[in-house]
């Protein structure tokens, strides 16, 4: 599915929703200089997975830095890896540089499981790629959470160190 399926959804679900084009990024570098025409706050999401094959789909603040050894260890996982392109739209049918939790729309199989920022969600409004990195789109922090669970994917909140 794609960003079209993915607004027929949110407006399905009653979730308000602003999207914006702009070149492609795929990194929270190169997405830098959106900031200044896109407000709310802007993230970084990570696709992992442990040796057991549990897969994250991981978002935080975009000025975190993720220590990967911290992260397993409050995911109670083992070892965690990038996943490669291959898995990355194997199980969220996305291209690398369009990781965000709208993403989980594709996780038909309900495998992935999903870790939030609290820091993130204590802003508004949030903004997330539309699994196309040449967009961004705009929703509440209620919005966001609503998706996720209507998705059957209710996120574990994490306190990400800052």
């Amino acid at each position: 599915m794609g960003p079209h399926d993915l607004f027929r959804r949110l407006d399905v679900l009653g979730i308000a929703h602003r999207t914006m084009r702009h070149d492609p990024v795929f990194t929270v570098e190169e997405a830098l200089r959106l900031r200044g025409r896109i407000p709310g706050a802007h993230s970084k999401n990570l696709f992992v997975r442990d040796k057991k094959e549990n897969h994250w789909l991981v978002s935080c603040l975009s000025d975190r830095q993720l220590d990967l050894k911290w992260l397993a260890g409050e995911l109670g996982t083992g070892r965690l890896t990038f996943c490669s392109r291959r898995r990355l739209e194997g199980f969220l049918g996305i291209r690398a540089g369009a990781v965000s939790p709208f993403a989980i729309l594709n996780d038909l199989d309900g495998v992935v499981r999903v870790a939030l920022d609290a820091d993130l969600l204590e802003r508004e409004p949030l903004n997330f790629h539309p699994l196309d990195n040449s967009r961004t789109t705009t929703v509440s922090r209620e919005g966001l959470l609503c998706f996720l669970e209507a998705e059957a994917h209710p996120p574990l909140i994490l306190r990400f160190p800052g």
